[in-house]
This record gives C-alpha cells, structure tokens and sequence, in this order.
C-alpha cells in the first residue's frame, strides 16, 4: 500500500470513529433538548419518536477531522514524517482561506437544516437559506461546474443550481432508514477513489473523510433507527456531495482518451437526483407542490413491488454499487469502452424509470377502482 493510501484509509477511520463516538452524545442530547422527530403526517413511515440531531452528530465528527488535520499540518512538526507531506503544506496553507468558507457553508447548511426540522420552514424560506450557502461556496469557496462553460456568469449560475439541487435531493432521498446517507456514503467511496487516482490529494482526504463520517452515522440510522439525519443531515450531505464532485478533476488527456469522465458525478449521484427528478415530476402531473413529501420515491415502490423496507433500502444501495462500478472503468477507458459503458449506465436507469411509472400507473388504476367502487355502492 503506497503512502497516500494509508493516509486516505486513515481519514477514512477517523471520520467513521469520530461519528461512531459522538452520535450517541447527540441521541442523548436531542432527547434532552426534546429535538425529536415525532410522526405526524401519513407520509411518514416510523411510529414512534425519534432523536433528531443526526446531522449535528454527522458534521461534528467530520468537522473534528478536518480541524484536527489543519491543525496538525499547520501546528505539528511533520517535516521527519514524510516528504510528501512536507511538499504539500505550501498548498495546505495557500488553501486555508477555501476551506474555511467550505467549511463555513457546511455548517450554515447544517443550521439551516436544524431550523428547518424544529421550525418547519416554508419552501421559500429554504430555498433562499440554500442559496446564501451555495452562493458562499461558488463565490468565495472556489466551487466552480466549468467542464461545459466559459461564461463567468453561467459558470455562477450553473455551479450555485448544482449545490441546491444536491441539497434537495439528497433531502428528498431521506425518506427511509439508512438509505440517504448509505448512497452518499458510496457516492463518496467513488468520489475518493477518482480524486485519489487523479492526484487531488486534499479533494481525496475530503471525500475520504465524509465517507467515514457517513459510515459511522449509517451504523445508528439503518433499521431499525435510533436517531435521525434530518433536514440537518440531508443539507449538510447533499452540500458535500456537491462540493466534491465539482472540485474533482473529470477529465485529463493524460489518464482519458475520452471526455465521457465529464458525466461520472451525474451516475455516481445518479439514484438521488434521478429519484428527485421522476418525483417531482409525477407530483407536478398529479398536480401536487412537487416540495410535499409522498410515497412517490423509489425505494416506497420497492416496498409496494413486496420488498420490506430493510430489504428495499439495501436494493438502492446495492443499485448505486452497481451503477459506480460499472461507470467507474469509464475513468481510464478508450472511447468505445467508455461509449458502451455509459450506455449501460442510461440503460440501467431506463429500467428504473420503467418500473416507477409501471407501478405508478397500477396504483393510480387501482385507486380509481376503488373510488368507483365505492361511488357504485352509494
């Protein structure tokens, strides 16, 4: 194993021990503080009351890690541990004031989040909180989706849009045990993965860590879950997901013979925002705010096709293995590998589709049935 791997390995413990360690601080805390999530509304699948601080207890450990690698690199002696790290503390220095408002814009999205759980923002009021923190992390952040663009405006507008469309995805996967931060957990693997091989080392000890802060939250939130993410979770989550994928290097004519890399973050994420996209839209042709939370996501289809809700939650993460390795050769690969490989990919997700609007149109029939029944009956 070379160096840097064990260092990305390292980063990926810490994160995972660190949020393995502080979650049930924050279980007992939200129980304290009566921060809980109690159902409500007939859209949600838990019957009893549950710890909501899942976010905060995500954050805090990976913010732990990311103090606690500046600090050392900045405050230890590191110059007899390695060369390599060394070389690097230049570029760890000249990136402090980035990382700072990164930083910064993850921990708004969290409050943001913890507002939002306690308070019930209306969609307004988050979207606009959205905004400030993508606007943070685009302007003074260096977030920046350019593959396609030159114009500096679009290049704003397109790089703000990515960061609130992951938000509100990630937010709108959130809708069973473990499934919304088990996908971004694999997402980040990937992410990790990329970065690593392209020699983005601090882009790659990011993701590393938000991979193992997400593996370490998964372990109490999977069914049956003793503490919830929340908006808190999906926010801070769906904004990392963004910040990474758009700070990694997709394509390099020195590991690509193809530009098809430049599509890899849209399959890597491609369950949430694919999932976001069909609901939104069958809530727009049911005529409902497409912001309303239903049973209209795929994993609720998995659960009415006969899976339990266990079951269907280990599907979709079983689907994003699926969907990130067989894209991830697309990296490395000639034209016709990777032509083949995307295909499969769109392939894939056309099954998706097809089996959300097969099931779709059988319970709308079936519900109409069952209305004309009734009507018949009077």
């Amino acid at each position: 194993m070379s160096f840097w791997s064990s260092v990305y390995w390292f980063a990926f413990l810490a994160g995972a021990v660190s949020t393995l360690l502080d979650t049930p601080i924050f279980i007992w805390l939200a129980r304290k503080l009566n921060f809980m999530d109690v159902p409500q509304s007939n859209h949600k699948g838990h019957g009893k009351s549950t710890p909501l601080l899942g976010g905060a207890a995500i954050f805090s450990g990976w913010f732990v890690c990311i103090f606690g690698a500046v600090a050392l690199a900045l405050g230890g002696d590191l110059s007899g541990l390695s060369d390599e790290i060394a070389g690097h503390l230049p570029g760890i220095e000249a990136s402090l004031p980035q990382l700072g408002f990164l930083v910064l814009g993850a921990f708004l999205a969290v409050v943001l989040g913890l507002i939002d759980d306690k308070y019930a923002l209306s969609a307004g009021c988050k979207f606009g909180g959205q905004f400030l923190i993508a606007l943070i992390a685009v302007a003074w952040g260096g977030v920046r989706v350019n593959i396609f663009f030159s114009n500096s405006i679009l290049i704003w507008a397109v790089s703000i849009f990515w960061i609130m469309l992951l938000m509100n995805s990630i937010n709108f996967f959130d809708n069973m045990d473990g499934l919304a931060v088990g996908t971004v957990t694999i997402a980040m693997g990937f992410f990790t993965i990329i970065a690593a091989l392209n020699g983005q080392i601090f882009i790659a000890l990011l993701s590393a860590v938000t991979c193992g802060a997400g593996l370490g939250f998964w372990f109490y939130n999977t069914t049956p879950a003793v503490i919830f993410m929340g908006d808190s979770g999906s926010h801070f989550l769906g904004y990392a997901a963004a910040v990474v994928a758009a700070k990694v290097t997709w394509f390099g004519i020195d590991f690509s013979l193809s530009r098809f890399p430049i599509l890899m973050p849209l399959f890597i994420l491609a369950l949430p925002l694919f999932d976001t996209g069909m609901v939104v839209l069958i809530r727009t042709l049911h005529g409902k705010p497409f912001w309303i939370g239903d049973h209209n996501h795929i994993s609720h289809r998995f659960v009415r096709m006969g899976l339990s809700r266990r079951h269907a939650v280990l599907l979709v993460h079983l689907m994003a293995l699926c969907i990130g390795l067989g894209i991830l050769p697309v990296f490395w690969g000639d034209f016709r590998t990777a032509a083949i490989l995307v295909t499969q990919a769109f392939l894939f997700l056309l099954i998706i589709s097809i089996m959300q609007f097969a099931i779709s149109d059988r319970r709308d029939t079936r519900e109409r049935s069952q209305e004309e029944t009734k009507e018949d009956k009077k």
